[in-house]
């Protein structure tokens, strides 16, 4: 098994600032979430309603 490399620089991670190889390594990360360039998908509505088209009542106008 080898060790684990650290994310962003592919050097091999260090205990005190694991997953990460250093602290510097560890605060460009964080920068990236903090200034969106990592972003979690979300799902967007079509109709804005929350309720799913396929869910509708049929007899609705």
């Amino acid at each position: 098994m080898t060790a684990p490399q650290c994310p962003m620089c592919k050097r091999p991670a260090e205990a005190d600032y694991k997953p990460f190889c250093s602290r510097r390594c560890a605060d460009l990360d964080l920068q990236k979430w903090l200034t969106g360039a990592y972003a979690i998908p979300a799902a967007e509505d079509d109709d804005g309603d929350g309720e799913s088209p396929a869910l509708a009542d049929p007899g609705e106008d």
